[in-house]
């Protein structure tokens, strides 16, 4: 049975995989032409993706058509590798790698933040967690371990509350203050992110317990 730490980090992984791949048919849109600077606007003029700054991302590549494949195709490394390789020994350290690499070739900033994220986050599936035990109270790590569905739940609507949720309000609902929503909701959704991998965690830890209990 998969562990909450592993559910975690491969769902909200997939969130990362897609919006890198979305951050990378912004920059195909726009054409076999150089981008304005090292950081550019994945969907520069797009009305859409207007409440979130045209959507900023960074290369190395001076092509926005290549960095648009590139970007594809590292997300695309992503999501084969969060979903089917993360609880491996080097499934954490693979996903930090890859994170950067998508920062560098056009995947948003966003994206590879959250990838780090999960990347360390994922170095700890299976652990013993030994300081964890030593130091938290038992009830405190029971309690916490009994929040993480309602949490991760919490968190994943917060990310997706983000993209595509922001853009979609705003298009069909046109707020006065959309900026607001753009500002607000990435802070909730990184607090709500990190609750949910540190309850993860306590379920990890409850499970192993009752395992040897038993």
């Amino acid at each position: 049975m998969k562990g909450a730490t592993r559910i975690t980090v491969s769902t909200f992984g997939i969130v990362a995989g897609l919006a890198g791949i979305e951050h990378g048919l912004g920059e195909i849109w726009q054409g076999n032409v150089a981008p304005d600077g090292v950081v550019f606007e994945s969907w520069a003029g797009s009305e859409l993706f207007e409440i979130l700054a045209g959507e900023p991302a960074m290369s190395i590549v001076p092509n926005l058509l290549v960095t648009g494949i590139l970007a594809i195709l590292v997300s695309a490394a992503f999501l084969v590798w969060v979903t089917r390789f993360v609880h491996t020994r080097l499934g954490g350290p693979v996903l930090i790698g890859l994170s950067v690499i998508l920062l560098l070739v056009g995947g948003g900033f966003g994206p590879p933040v959250l990838g780090l994220i999960l990347g360390l986050a994922a170095t700890r599936i299976g652990a013993p967690f030994t300081w964890s035990r030593e130091h938290v109270p038992a009830g405190v790590r029971r309690v916490a371990g009994r929040l993480w569905p309602w949490l991760y739940a919490a968190s994943l609507i917060a990310w997706l509350s983000l993209l595509p949720g922001a853009i979609l309000v705003n298009h069909f609902v046109a707020l006065r203050d959309p900026y607001l929503m753009a500002m607000v909701l990435p802070p909730v959704a990184f607090a709500s992110l990190a609750l949910a991998i540190l309850t993860a965690f306590a379920r990890d830890m409850g499970r192993r317990d009752e395992s040897v209990a038993g």
